[in-house]
């Protein structure tokens, strides 16, 4: 059987029906035609000015959320066809996990959500389904209205991490790269977004991701987890031959584990170190050096996934598609990704430097988000001076000021402040 044999007509939906491509056109697959509606979006290459984890204006070597999305979406490729699932869905489920990132990554995403309490709250997971459905420009339905790149029902259920709206969020848990506690909660749709919810949900009960969304998920945690490693021992910022781990592990359980003990961990981390890729010696600049670093990422991603489809394989008795079946990731693995994530946050994110960074990018970001408010319709672009022209009340104008300062890039966010408030900030 053909993989796209196993994906049905309701798979194949669009929330728009569209008329017939021209006789002449290269004959592609619904899937391929998401793929590459995503590549071509505006929001796709507006993440290479955005961050990672260290600002893409620091180096040119460190990885930003466009090259970020790229390895990501190598890896969900690989995978979703090593399982049998379709690598064109889970790549582009991939290459748009990131799109909803405001400026500044993960920390705008915290100043946005607390910023964005009183109108339900931002989630960038929430904001990729909201750009893929209503605010990149493609589709309009027949009442007028966006419909965004109007992708497949299973490449939009593939793009849902968090397939629930806030009211039904788990309690969060963790800490902020700051190391305070975790108050932002992740949910993946908002309340005025619930219809193309529903609709993209269609026929699943509850809240089981599909399995290509558990692929784009453990894609994105395996390239993090080693890339940021990487980039660290790039910058110089840590070195995997002399680890404290007493603090490590404070940094590991603070974040990810926070009842193993020190046994459990160190058993992990001496499972990787037994690689014979894993450095002996620090890393020197040297291309010998880098290529070593290209080898260990490699074999690590190739460790974590060869386990996971190994697992998988295990427990399934249907095809791995959709609703069908569940991806299953050992524990070892769990805890391996788990432990780079930790060196990484406690060498990298935890930073004194980075720490005070991140704290003026908050402050900016509030000053920019309450700035655009004051000015209104004059302070944004024309598509969102439109979105705050239909709004039918402040809740609804103010979440288009969450939309519009949440599509900027770090330096036009810089910029627009700047232009804003009249001040360069410190």
């Amino acid at each position: 059987m053909l993989i796209d044999d196993l994906y049905d007509d309701a798979a194949r939906e669009r929330i728009v029906a569209e008329p017939p491509k021209r006789v002449d056109a290269p004959v592609r697959t619904p899937f391929e035609r998401d793929r590459a509606r995503v590549v071509h979006a505006a929001s796709s290459r507006r993440l290479a000015a955005k961050t990672q984890v260290v600002g893409p204006q620091t180096d040119d070597f460190v990885r930003n959320r466009l090259t970020h999305s790229l390895e990501v979406a190598q890896v969900a490729r690989d995978l979703a066809r090593a399982l049998g699932c379709h690598p064109d869905i889970a790549e582009t489920a991939a290459l748009a996990h990131d799109l909803g990132h405001p400026p500044f990554g993960h920390n705008g995403e915290r100043a946005l959500a607390e910023l964005s309490q009183g109108i339900g709250g931002f989630e960038g997971n929430a904001q990729t389904l909201r750009l893929l459905t209503r605010l990149e420009a493609k589709t309009f339905g027949p009442d007028g209205r966006s419909a965004g790149l109007n992708l497949t029902r299973a490449t939009l259920d593939a793009c849902t991490k968090y397939p629930w709206p806030r009211a039904e969020a788990p309690d969060p848990g963790g800490v902020h790269a700051d190391g305070t506690p975790r108050h932002v909660v992740k949910f993946g749709v908002y309340d005025d977004d619930l219809p193309v919810f529903e609709w993209l949900r269609r026929g699943v009960e509850g809240d089981r991701r599909c399995l290509e969304a558990q692929v784009m998920d453990l894609a994105d945690d395996v390239a993090y987890s080693v890339h940021d490693v990487e980039d660290g021992i790039v910058a110089g910022r840590l070195d995997l031959t002399r680890l404290d781990l007493d603090a490590l592990w404070e940094t590991v359980r603070a974040w990810h584990f926070p009842d193993l003990d020190d046994a459990e961990l160190e058993s992990a981390l001496e499972g990787m170190r037994r690689q014979a890729s894993w450095p002996r010696t620090a890393y020197d600049g040297s291309r010998r050096s880098l290529g070593a670093i290209k080898n260990l990422t490699s074999d690590l991603i190739g460790r974590f996934c060869g386990s996971v489809q190994a697992a998988t394989f295990a427990a399934a008795d249907e095809p791995l598609v959709r609703h069908r079946a569940d991806l299953v990731v050992p524990r070892e693995t769990e805890l391996e990704i788990g432990i780079l994530k930790g060196i990484a946050a406690h060498y990298v994110m935890q930073a004194e430097d980075r720490v005070a960074l991140m704290a003026r990018q908050r402050e900016l970001m509030s000053e920019l988000v309450e700035a655009t408010w004051a000015r209104g319709p004059e302070s944004l672009d024309r598509p969102f001076a439109d979105d705050w022209a239909a709004a039918d009340d402040d809740v609804a104008r103010r979440r288009v000021v969450m939309d519009q300062v949440a599509s900027l890039t770090d330096a036009s966010a810089v910029a627009r402040h700047r232009t804003l408030t009249q001040r360069v900030p410190t």
